[in-house]
């Protein structure tokens, strides 16, 4: 059996986007036991210079769902900071990305292979052909912001480890 575009990408975004699920759901019930507002998690960040957690879920969502949906149209933008949604919103975007991505065939991601995929980033135009949007760079901002989301619920308190990370595995068998 051949390794395809479906198998490195959609197949890792349902991996972690049920991860994030999980961890947020996890963090949240901790947040709530403790008292702590879940509307100041949604706004916290490692340091200043930094994106808050709103983005990083935002930016998950868009690097996965939205990634496809740039391989599909060839055309892909940063994502907003949609600074008007609370945590119960994140974890419905995050809900919403996996409904998305499940849905989709292996043989409708596998047929997006070789496709042309511009990131536009205001004047600039990034060519790409899709395989190379998806491997190198969605797949990693997929992640990065999905371990921030991670470290920064750590960082906060939430009683997170690893497996809370990885998500469910793909065991043999």
């Amino acid at each position: 059996m051949a390794f395809s575009l479906y198998d490195a990408t959609v197949a890792n975004y349902l991996q972690i986007l049920g991860a994030v699920g999980g961890f947020l759901e996890k963090s949240l019930a901790h947040f709530r036991e403790k008292g702590i507002d879940p509307g100041e998690i949604v706004e916290a960040r490692l340091t200043p210079d930094m994106l808050p957690l709103r983005f990083q879920i935002v930016s998950v969502a868009h690097h996965s769902r939205g990634a496809i949906e740039a391989a599909k149209t060839g055309v892909f933008v940063p994502p907003s900071g949609k600074p008007d949604l609370d945590y119960a919103a994140l974890q419905a975007l995050v809900t919403e990305a996996r409904h998305e991505l499940s849905a989709l065939t292996p043989e409708a991601v596998d047929a997006l292979a070789g496709r042309d995929v511009i990131f536009k980033l205001g004047e600039r135009a990034l060519p790409f052909t899709s395989e190379g949007f998806l491997m190198s760079f969605s797949l990693p901002n997929f992640f990065f912001h999905a371990t921030t989301a991670y470290d920064i619920l750590r960082h906060k308190g939430a009683p997170l480890g690893k497996r809370d990370f990885m998500g469910r595995m793909k065991l043999k068998g």
